[in-house]
């Protein structure tokens, strides 16, 4: 293999017509400069330069090695420039994992912010439940992914991944227009054990939240359909189909229904960031401070306006 000390060696005796201007640029001397070449011929076995009493001249072939060592080293400082850039968190790629609902607002939010400083870095973005993306972090085809946990339904945490909760996310009732209850800031839900209801089709464990905190209230629901789009949801409940449990962020437009908060300490999501304690992509720590402004901001928003 081409040694690329001597080789530099070469594209300097090239650039400079003499050995001793090739030591000098080198900080060599000059038989230091002459040891590098002739160990490079040898280790080719066809001579580089031609010798004369006062003079020195690249052979054919010293000539087109020389070429490609402009090639080489051109190559190596773009290499440098580009390993420079990642480690300033300038460049580099970042891939994220997401769920639906913090796709409206909290990841789009902390991209903005994040794209506008680091334009050069390349984004893979990747939508899914957190029992979704786990495997894939775990694995290192993910940076990070937004995750949320339940407290009706944990997830089991892994000792390779950490996970940083932003705030909580309160999940609210849509009920049709004109509903009973509709005037109401604040619902128990047993009070609606009676009505149809939208649900979802639950996460990594199967069982549906909504189920959950049924069981816990005494009734089971009638689930009239399911669906894991909120906008979906909401749509069917303007259209009178049912009453439906939805968290917060997975709120986008509300207009034609009646929201309400609930009276249960358990129906809320926590919102947050998991990663690979391993992970030394350091474009990853410049993300996760723009996600956890946006996240402080929006928390704020949720507390103020679904407070009790």
């Amino acid at each position: 293999m081409l040694n690329s000390a001597r080789l530099l060696v070469l594209l300097e005796i090239a650039r400079r017509g003499t050995i001793v201007a090739a030591a000098q640029a080198l900080h060599l001397s000059p038989s230091a400069v002459s040891h590098q070449l002739a160990r490079l011929e040898q280790e080719l076995g066809v001579a580089l330069v031609e010798r004369g009493p006062q003079s020195l001249r690249l052979t054919p072939a010293g000539h087109r090695l020389a070429e490609h060592a402009q090639a080489i080293t051109d190559l190596m400082a773009v290499a440098e420039d580009d390993l420079r850039e990642h480690s300033a968190a300038a460049a580099g790629l970042l891939r994220i994992g997401f769920f639906v609902s913090a796709g409206l607002e909290l990841l789009p939010r902390a991209l903005s912010a994040f794209a506008a400083g680091h334009p050069q870095v390349e984004l893979e973005l990747v939508m899914g439940q957190p029992h979704e993306a786990m495997p894939d972090l775990e694995a290192g085809r993910l940076d990070a992914a937004v995750v949320f946990e339940h407290p009706l339904d944990p997830w089991c945490r892994r000792a390779a991944v950490e996970v940083r909760m932003f705030f909580e996310e309160p999940q609210l009732i849509v009920l049709p227009p004109r509903h009973r209850l509709g005037r109401r800031p604040v619902v128990r839900l047993a009070e609606l054990a009676d009505e149809n209801w939208i649900g979802t089709h639950g996460g990594g464990s199967g069982e549906p939240v909504l189920e959950r905190a049924c069981a816990a209230e005494g009734f089971r629901p009638r689930v009239r359909c399911r669906s894991d789009h909120y906008q979906v949801t909401v749509n069917l409940a303007r259209a009178g189909m049912g009453v439906a449990l939805i968290p917060a962020l997975g709120l986008a437009d509300c207009t034609g229904v009646q929201v309400c908060r609930l009276e249960h300490p358990q129906l809320h999501r926590r919102v947050g960031v998991a990663t690979r304690a391993t992970n030394r992509n350091p474009v990853l720590r410049a993300f996760l401070a723009e996600l956890s402004a946006a996240a402080r901001d929006i928390g704020s928003a949720l507390e103020q306006r679904w407070a009790t």
